[in-house]
């Protein structure tokens, strides 16, 4: 699941001292105090809608979720350079798993294809980044109670109130609707929900009832999460039905890419300034207007269109677009890109991966399993292994540096 790079990406700056200093309050006193918010915030919910009953049923003896706030504040930071992000959102098992589910699912995604015109390996891509394929929606190790979390972040986080009391009231009205039930809304620790991480606001204005069951929901089968994703790029990212997202270039010798990458231009054109498609082959739709982007220097350049501004407003960091769109196509059966990185290893596979948590986890590291897929906690074995034997720089990247240092033995 995407965590370092959330499209909330506001969400993840520092809960203020009011809320710490709030809930340092004895605990008598503080849950007196939340009951009283609560009291006060009825008729808000009221006005939106909300019934009494169903703000009753839901508020009235709510305890609030208050480690939401250690959690935000004591995440663990790991400064990943881009091909290490992405080289660990675009994992071996990703890849490999992404391609089972766009068997599996090949009926509707043939249907949002054509019925909402989005590509469906970035449907794919989308829903493995953001959840592994639904594979952590409930998992309580990441998820938890949204209503909870979103009350004690309506109370007593002051910088950030306003978004906090909207999404609240959001997940209220989706109750009242008969959408969701508090105790089945299991979500992260901001409120975001289901295959691909619905915040409750879009959940409630961009949701699609596409298997037909009268509600709208993120869990379950993938059908509604699916659907209301694409619908999202379409709406508020502005996707276009048929274009591709980029293609990596060549550039020409001396070409200044600083001057360029601001510019709009048909792939025609930008083929008459020199540029190449760095596999060799010719512009699929030469009149696509796309512009340039090289995200590292020395690394891969790309020319990028309206479908990487459409990913990029589920989620506005770089580093995940790139991700999502580079994901998309290797699941479609695309290579790696063909200009690596300066400093970037490849791919470790699915069994590399294992045997470095089983290496880690036989030293006394804990990696949370050995499924080859690289979650925080293996991070965190990698780091403290790295510093344990020297190892620099310790980033908590489980990569091939790593796999060889452990084969040598502690």
């Amino acid at each position: 699941m995407s965590q370092s790079f959330d499209r909330r990406f506001w969400l993840k700056s520092a809960l203020g001292a009011g809320a710490a200093a709030l809930w340092n309050l004895p605990a008598q006193s503080a849950q007196a105090s939340f009951e009283r918010w609560v009291a006060a915030f009825r008729p808000r919910a009221i006005a939106r809608g909300v019934s009494e009953a169903t703000y009753s049923r839901v508020m009235v003896g709510l305890k609030p979720d208050t480690t939401v706030y250690a959690l935000q504040r004591d995440q663990p930071e790991f400064n990943e350079l881009l091909w290490q992000y992405l080289n660990r959102r675009v994992s071996d098992w990703r890849i490999m798993t992404g391609k089972a589910r766009a068997k599996e699912y090949a009926a509707l995604l043939d249907r949002i294809e054509r019925d909402l015109g989005v590509d469906r390996f970035t449907m794919v891509a989308l829903w493995g980044v953001e959840s592994s394929y639904g594979d952590v929606i409930t998992n309580p190790k990441y998820m938890r109670p949204v209503i909870p979390a979103l009350a004690a972040l309506a109370w007593g986080e002051p910088r950030r109130r306003s978004y906090w009391e909207a999404e609240l009231l959001n997940a209220l009205v989706i109750i009242e609707r008969g959408w969701g039930d508090p105790k089945d809304m299991i979500g992260s620790w901001a409120g975001a929900m289901g295959h691909t991480q619905w915040m409750p606001e879009v959940w409630l204005h961009l949701g699609v009832d596409y298997d037909h069951d009268g509600r709208i929901s993120p869990f379950g089968a993938p059908d509604d999460a699916l659907a209301g994703t694409a619908r999202f790029l379409i709406d508020r990212g502005h996707y276009r039905r048929g274009e591709t997202w980029r293609c990596e270039v060549r550039l020409p010798t001396g070409f200044n890419a600083r001057a360029g990458r601001s510019t709009w231009r048909p792939y025609a054109k930008w083929h008459d300034l020199g540029l190449t498609r760095a596999d060799g082959t010719a512009f699929p739709r030469p009149d696509d207007k796309v512009r340039l982007t090289v995200p590292v220097p020395g690394g891969p350049s790309f020319l990028v269109g309206q479908n990487f501004s459409a990913v990029s407003a589920y989620n506005p960091a770089f580093s995940y677009t790139l991700a999502v769109v580079h994901l998309a196509d290797r699941i479609a059966g695309a290579g790696p890109f063909v200009q690596p990185f300066p400093g970037s290893e490849r791919l470790p596979t699915l069994a590399e991966v294992q045997e470095i948590q089983q290496r880690l986890t036989a030293l006394g590291f804990n990696t949370d399993g050995t499924d080859g897929r690289v979650g925080r906690d293996t991070m965190v074995a990698v780091s403290a292994f790295q510093r344990k034997v020297g190892l620099e720089p310790v980033d908590g990247y489980a990569g091939l540096k790593v796999l060889a240092r452990l084969r040598l033995g502690s």
